[in-house]
């Protein structure tokens, strides 16, 4: 099978059909997308180069978003800006389990951890 620069990992091995593959930043637009379905979170939130490169209009999906895919299992970490009235630990624990059941269910991975960091606090 043909070799991609970006980091990937084979998810399934089949005999008949051949090997699927799914790249560390496919991982990581899911974990960004769950995030931001739940209520209370405002946004993702990114480091410095990630907010540069987001007013240039070059937007990634990921942003605020780091996994760390191994052979074994999937951790993540978020960053994210909650709403002003949003309570925090009910939020962030929603978007642990969202994070971790659509990781688990669209790719078969195993979530090991999902770690939330608040970085801020968006006014409506």
């Amino acid at each position: 099978m043909e070799k991609f620069d970006r980091a990937t990992h084979v998810i399934q091995i089949d005999g008949d059909k051949g090997e699927v593959q799914i790249a560390d930043e496919v991982v990581a637009i899911i974990a960004g997308m769950a995030a931001t379905e739940v209520k209370g979170v405002a946004s993702m939130a990114g480091n410095i180069k990630n907010e540069l490169v987001s007013k240039m209009g070059m937007k990634s999906l990921s942003k605020g978003v780091k996994v760390v895919v191994t052979d074994e299992d999937v951790t993540v970490d978020l960053a994210l800006n909650l709403m002003f009235e949003a309570n925090i630990l009910e939020v962030s624990g929603t978007v642990q389990d969202k994070v971790k059941s659509a990781i688990e269910s669209m790719t078969g991975m195993k979530v090991s951890a999902v770690n939330v960091r608040v970085a801020g606090v968006v006014l409506e």
